[in-house]
C-alpha cells in the first residue's frame, strides 16, 4: 500500500480557483480576503484535508514559532502548574516550546541555557527559574541587548526587564492578618529558603502585618525550611521549643504546612484550638489535610499564561519596529482560602476572604 501524498497549497488554490497567495492569506487569517472567497477556500481546505507546513509557514513569517522556557523545580506544585499555563497559552497561539531545565539554579551557571536557546532561533524566552543567589546577574549586562524579548517570572521587579509574578508579599500579609483576627498574640513563621525571592517576600508580608498590629517580630518567631514536609515538621518543633506559648503560624507553602500539622499532632497541640495554621499555594490536597488547611491560593497556571501573553505582545511590537513602553511588573493577586486549620472554635472569624 502506498502512502497518500500530502495535499499542497497549489492543489488547494487550483481547486478553489484562486492564487496560492490568497490561500496563504486565508490560512494566516489576513483581513484582505473577501468573505465569499474566504469561505470557498476554507471549504476546499476542509474537503482536501490540507495541513499547512508549520516550518514553511514560520519561514514565510520570519519566525520559528518556538518559545524558549528556562525552568526548574518541576517536582514542586507551583513550577509544574506554571509550565502548564505556559504550554496552554503557547499552544493557543501556535507556538511550540523548547524547554531547558536547570536542576540547581542557585549553583549553576545559567548563561549557557540562554545561549543554547538563542542558537535555536526561538522567537522569545520565558525565564521561569527562581531568583536565587546571583543567577540574575547576567540581566544587567545582557537583557537589553538580546535579539529576542525575554519575560521573567517570580523575580524582584527590575527597571529594564518585564516581570510577571505572584504578589507574594501581599499573600504573606493577608495570611498573617487573618491569623491576627482570630485573637492570637504570637504568630510564628515557617519560611521557605530565604535565598529565594518568593520566600523573602512572604516573610516581609508576615512582618508588615505584625508590625502594623503593634507586635514586635523576633528571630525566635522564625524558622527556615526548604519547601518540603520534613522541614515543616522540624521547623514547628523548633518554634515551639523557642516559643512554647506560640498559638499561630504562617507556613510559606502547603507541603511544609503538612509537616507542621504532623508535628503539632505529635506534640499534642490541637489545630486550630491551640495552634492556628495557614499555608500557601492551595495545592489540591490542602482541602483534605486533617484538619483541612487554610491557605493562600496563587494561580500559577494564570502566571504562565500571562507570561506568554506578554511575551507575544513584545514579539509583535518588535516585528512591527515599534518600541515597547518601559516594562512594568505584572502582579497576580493571591486569594486567602479559609478552612478549619485557622478558625478558632470561639468563632472570632469564619468568613472566607
Amino acid at each position: 500500500m502506498t502512502a497518500k501524498k500530502r495535499t499542497t497549497i497549489k492543489q488547494v488554490a487550483e481547486e478553489a480557483g484562486v492564487s496560492t497567495q490568497t490561500v496563504s492569506r486565508v490560512i494566516n487569517d489576513r483581513p484582505d480576503v473577501a468573505s465569499d472567497t474566504r469561505r470557498r477556500v476554507q471549504q476546499v481546505i476542509d474537503r482536501l484535508g490540507y495541513q499547512p507546513s508549520r516550518i514553511a509557514r514560520s519561514l514565510s513569517q520570519g519566525r520559528s514559532c518556538t518559545l524558549g522556557v528556562a525552568g526548574s523545580g518541576l517536582e514542586y506544585y507551583g513550577p509544574s502548574r506554571t509550565l502548564l499555563g505556559i504550554e496552554t497559552e503557547a499552544d493557543k497561539w501556535g507556538y511550540t516550546l523548547l524547554l531547558s531545565l536547570v536542576h540547581e539554579p542557585g549553583k549553576s551557571d545559567v548563561k549557557h541555557q540562554l545561549r543554547d536557546m538563542l542558537s535555536q532561533h526561538v522567537d522569545g524566552i520565558v525565564w521561569a527559574l527562581p531568583e536565587i543567589g546571583s543567577n540574575r546577574a547576567w540581566i544587567q549586562q545582557r537583557a537589553s541587548q538580546l535579539s529576542v524579548p525575554v519575560v521573567f517570572l517570580s523575580m524582584q521587579p527590575h527597571p529594564t526587564s518585564p516581570v510577571v509574578a505572584v504578589d507574594n508579599r501581599r499573600g504573606g500579609r493577608v495570611a498573617t492578618e487573618h491569623l491576627l483576627r482570630q485573637g492570637v498574640q504570637q504568630v510564628g513563621l515557617i519560611a521557605g529558603p530565604l535565598d529565594w525571592w518568593e520566600a523573602r517576600q512572604r516573610k516581609l508580608g508576615w512582618q508588615e502585618a505584625l508590625e502594623e498590629a503593634g507586635i514586635t517580630t523576633a528571630d525566635s518567631l522564625v524558622a527556615e525550611g526548604d519547601w518540603m514536609p520534613a522541614s515543616g515538621e522540624r521547623s514547628l518543633r523548633r518554634l515551639l521549643q523557642q516559643r512554647p506559648r506560640l498559638n499561630a503560624v504562617f507556613v510559606s507553602n502547603d507541603q511544609m504546612a503538612l509537616g507542621a500539622l504532623r508535628a503539632a499532632r505529635q506534640m499534642s497541640r490541637r489545630v486550630p484550638e491551640d495552634l492556628a495554621i495557614v499555608g500557601f499555594d492551595d495545592i489540591p490536597e490542602a482541602a483534605y489535610f486533617c484538619p483541612p488547611l487554610s491557605t493562600v491560593r496563587q494561580d500559577m497556571v494564570e502566571l504562565g499564561r500571562r507570561a506568554v501573553t506578554e511575551l507575544r505582545r513584545m514579539i509583535d511590537l518588535r516585528e512591527e519596529g515599534k518600541t515597547a513602553a518601559p516594562p512594568e511588573a505584572i502582579l497576580i493577586q493571591p486569594q486567602l482560602v479559609v478552612r478549619e486549620s485557622s478558625t478558632t472554635q470561639k468563632g472570632v472569624m469564619t468568613a472566607h476572604t
